[in-house]
């Protein structure tokens, strides 16, 4: 029992000894830190030598010498560059005024010539005075011209398909059938006092289409010695549709 409460005395006394020990040794550390930190801030820098002194001499450079003769090229050089061009555009071109035809000269006047009769007569033929007079005509009427001869009558121009389709037989649209008329021309070329001659088939109402045809016709009269002939007939024929 009494052995037991000695071994915690010696522990207790060893810690404690072991503690001061740690103390020691920190405090012995820092006062030897700072004595060293104390030498380092007392010593002196090393003196530093100043470098020694030089002269410096200031003259006139003699002038460079000049030679008669081409620089060399640099070497690595090649062609001079082209110098550079600027383009620029022409000015626009302003329109010219047309140039003002000048006017001809007119040719200078002849002189007057007299004509008439002389005061006294003369060696040389001289210009004989015309005949004065005055007077009017005026005519109206169909002349003859110099030729002769005789012409019958002339086709101009006859009705047009259009014309003849709608003058054709309503009963008869799909039926070729024909028409002759004699017809009398008159002075203004138009056909009048036409009756039917033949009517092909008849009965179908081809004759009344003929004289609805016939109107479309002109026709030149003829002529006898040059002069034309009124109430000459001719004979037509109109055809309605195509035939067999």
């Amino acid at each position: 029992m009494t052995e037991e409460p000695d071994r915690t005395t010696a522990r207790r006394a060893r810690r404690r000894w072991r503690a001061f020990a740690i103390f020691a040794g920190v405090a012995a550390a820092e006062i030897g830190l700072f004595l060293l930190l104390g030498q380092v801030r007392g010593a002196r820098p090393p003196a530093v030598e100043e470098p020694p002194a030089f002269e410096v001499v200031l003259y006139d450079p003699p002038p460079p010498l000049v030679s008669s003769e081409p620089p060399a090229p640099e070497a690595g050089g090649g062609a001079a560059a082209a110098p550079s061009r600027v383009h620029t555009p022409p000015p626009p071109r302003q329109p010219q005024p047309s140039p003002i035809p000048t006017p001809p000269v007119p040719a200078p006047e002849p002189d007057p010539i007299v004509v008439g009769a002389a005061p006294a007569p003369s060696p040389s033929p001289g210009f004989g005075q015309g005949g004065e007079g005055a007077g009017s005509d005026a005519g109206v009427g169909a002349g003859a011209g110099p030729g002769r001869g005789s012409t019958g009558p002339r086709l101009i121009t006859g009705p047009t398909l259009a014309q003849i389709r709608a003058c054709h037989p309503r009963n008869a649209r799909s039926r070729y059938g024909r028409a002759e008329l004699s017809c009398v021309i008159r002075s203004d070329r138009r056909l009048e006092a036409c009756r039917v001659v033949s009517e092909d088939p008849p009965g179908l109402g081809f004759d009344a289409a003929g004289q609805c045809a016939v109107v479309n016709f002109r026709f030149q009269p003829p002529t006898e010695d040059g002069r034309p002939l009124e109430g000459q007939r001719v004979t037509v024929g109109i055809d309605f549709g195509r035939p067999r």
